[in-house]
Formats: structure tokens, C-alpha cells, sequence
């Protein structure tokens, strides 16, 4: 009997065996992929040289499988990679080409990465929003143009979405806020205007939100501040305008907020500064004035707090001084006036960071 069960198993496996050697992926999925391939060209590393065979869920550069169907499932492309490939060469990667449509074709994937490749143009195919299982799509660092798929908020299974450094215009597209599991997003650092949707915090479980380098305009949305996990919004260097919502200093998971290089106005919400989670805070190159806020507290916590080139007057708040840590502070080309308090964190700043206002003196600056 024992011999009867030895064999068997031993039949088992090597059945097994001989399934997972003579089923490939489907060969729709297979020529889906060969139709990717021939619309790119990857000169230097030769990753595409892998692409051959029947099997390219076995050995095929970047491509993973369901074990069980055999479905393609990952598309994992990446031009900045520690792969040993990439480092025996000694060089990152370098493809021109465009992202061809047939990609849609391969309806069980989960990641979609074709990213930091530098020279990728055209537009993202509108027909990825057909992929509803796709839960990664990382198409960063290319030269994508176009706009971002207008039924974006399809994908409905999507937590990360990175559309990064391209050159991608038009607007965000109002049905990205139906992505309700979507935890990280990058649009920075591409050419798009208009207004930043004005539910946006119907993005619930978002943790990032990176936003600069755009043209966005108008204010930022107040229902922001429902955006319980957000940790990490920027929004710089765009043509924003408006004030800052009064409710964003109440966020309670809220810990690096972006605003500089904006057109914004108005006061400095006093919850902001008295915030004691909040580490990095930009308000530098707008238009805001007012005294800042006398609220800082021995929790307080700051690795950067910038308020310079705006047009705040008064005095330095003497509460910086309560700080538990201060890492960089910069008050400087503003209208402060007073002298500069003496102690922690005022005794390791340097002279540029108080220069160009008013009238302020004491250390570092000329004696009072």
C-alpha cells in the first residue's frame, strides 16, 4: 500500500511537471505581448531578446503568470531597475517607441509598470480602463503626451496610479475621485491645467498625493481635509490661488504639505503651525501675510518649515523657540520686523534665512 501511495504521487508531480512545461500562456495573450514588443525599441539592454518561445510565463523578461490559469498578469517594465541585467551594464534603461493598445488585450492584469524609459511617447491607450483588475499602473518617467483617460475611475480595483514626469496635458479628469481604493497617486511633473476636482477627498483611503510641476489652477478643494490616511499632499509649483482650508491643520495623519510656488493667499491657518504631526511644511513663494501664528508647541516637530518670499509682518513667534525640534527655517524676503529670539532652534540658523525683511535684528543678523 505505502508502495501504491509513493508511486502515485510520484505520478502526481511529475504530471504536474508536464502540464506546467506544455501550457504556456494562452496564445492570444502570447501574440498580445509580441504585439506590445514590436512597438517599442530597446536598444542597449536587450530585454526583449527574452521574448521568445512559447512559455512567456516562464522565462520572458518581466512577465509573471497566474500558476494556476496560466492568465498573463503582471507587466513589470521598469527603465531604473537593481536587476543584475541593468547592473553588469552599468547604465539605466533607454526605450523609444509607443505603448500599443494591445496591452488591453490581457484582461487578468493585475500591474501594468512600463516606466522610467525616457523616450516613450504617444498616449496612454484610453482602453487600459477596461482593465478592471489592474491594481498598479506605473507609466512614470516617459514622454507620454495626450490626456489621462477620461473614464479613468473605471479601474475600480486601482490603489496605485503613477503617471509622473511626461508630458501629459488637459485636465485631471473628475471621475478619478471614483477610484476608492486608489492609495497613492503621481501626476507631477507634467503639463496639466485646470482645477484640481473639487471632490477629491472622496478619496478615502489616498495616503499621497502628488500633484506639482502642473498648471493647476483654482484653490485647494476643502474636502481635502475628509482625507483620513492622507499623509503627503503637493501641490507646488503650479497656479494655485485661493486660501488655505482652515480644517487641513485638523488632519491628524497629515505630516508633509507642499503649497510653494503657487499664487495663494490669505492667512496661515493657526492649527497649521500648532499641528504637532505635521514635519514639512512649504508655504514658500506665495502671496500669504498676515503675523504667523504665535501657537507653536513643545511637541512641535518641523525637519522643514519655509515661509519665505511671501509678505507676512510682525514679529518671529517666540513659541519656535518651544519647539522639541526645528530642522530648517526659512522666514526670509518677507516684511518681519522685531528682533530674532535668542536660544534653540535661532542659535543654528544661518543669516539667509532671516535676510530681506523689514527691519528684524539680533543674532545672526546686525545687533539691535
Amino acid at each position: 500500500m505505502a508502495s501504491f501511495t509513493f508511486s502515485f504521487f510520484f505520478l502526481t508531480l511529475l504530471l504536474l511537471a508536464v502540464m506546467t512545461a506544455v501550457t504556456p500562456c494562452p496564445p492570444s495573450e502570447r501574440a498580445a505581448l509580441l504585439a506590445f514588443k514590436a512597438a517599442l525599441t530597446e536598444p542597449y539592454l536587450g530585454i526583449f531578446n527574452t521574448w521568445n518561445g512559447t512559455d512567456c510565463c516562464g522565462t520572458w523578461y518581466g512577465i509573471a503568470c497566474d500558476p494556476t490559469t496560466g492568465h498573463v498578469t503582471d507587466v513589470n517594465l521598469r527603465g531604473e531597475s537593481q536587476d543584475p541585467m541593468f547592473q553588469k551594464l552599468g547604465r539605466s534603461g533607454y526605450m523609444t517607441g509607443k505603448i500599443s493598445p494591445e496591452i488591453c488585450t490581457l484582461s487578468n492584469l493585475t500591474s501594468l509598470v512600463v516606466a522610467d524609459w525616457k523616450a516613450i511617447s504617444g498616449d496612454i491607450p484610453a482602453c487600459v480602463t477596461s482593465l478592471s483588475s489592474l491594481r498598479l499602473l506605473d507609466l512614470a518617467g516617459n514622454r507620454l503626451t495626450g490626456q489621462i483617460p477620461t473614464d479613468i475611475g473605471n479601474i475600480w480595483s486601482l490603489s496605485v496610479l503613477s503617471l509622473a514626469d511626461n508630458e501629459i496635458s488637459g485636465e485631471i479628469p473628475t471621475s478619478i475621485v471614483n477610484l476608492a481604493r486608489l492609495m497613492h497617486l503621481d501626476l507631477s511633473n507634467n503639463h496639466l491645467s485646470g482645477e484640481i476636482p473639487y471632490d477629491f477627498g472622496k478619496l478615502r483611503m489616498l495616503s499621497r498625493a502628488l500633484l506639482s510641476g502642473n498648471q493647476l489652477t483654482g484653490s485647494v478643494p476643502k474636502s481635502v481635509s475628509k482625507m483620513n490616511r492622507l499623509a503627503d499632499l503637493d501641490v507646488s509649483l503650479n497656479r494655485l490661488t485661493g486660501f488655505i482650508p482652515v480644517k487641513l491643520g485638523k488632519m491628524k495623519v497629515l505630516s508633509t504639505l507642499k503649497l510653494d510656488g503657487n499664487s495663494m493667499t490669505g492667512p496661515v491657518p493657526p492649527t497649521l503651525l500648532s499641528n504637532t504631526g505635521m514635519g514639512i511644511l512649504n508655504l514658500s513663494r506665495n502671496g500669504f501675510s498676515g503675523i504667523i501664528p504665535d501657537v507653536f508647541v513643545a511637541d512641535s516637530y518641523f525637519m522643514v518649515l519655509d515661509l519665505s518670499f511671501n509678505n507676512f509682518s510682525g514679529r518671529i513667534p517666540g513659541s519656535l523657540s518651544a519647539s522639541k525640534f526645528m530642522g530648517h527655517l526659512d522666514l526670509s524676503n518677507n516684511h518681519l520686523c522685531g528682533t530674532i529670539p535668542i536660544g534653540s532652534p535661532f542659535d543654528h540658523i544661518d543669516a539667509a534665512s532671516f535676510s530681506n525683511n523689514d527691519c528684524l535684528c539680533g543674532n545672526p543678523l546686525k545687533t539691535c
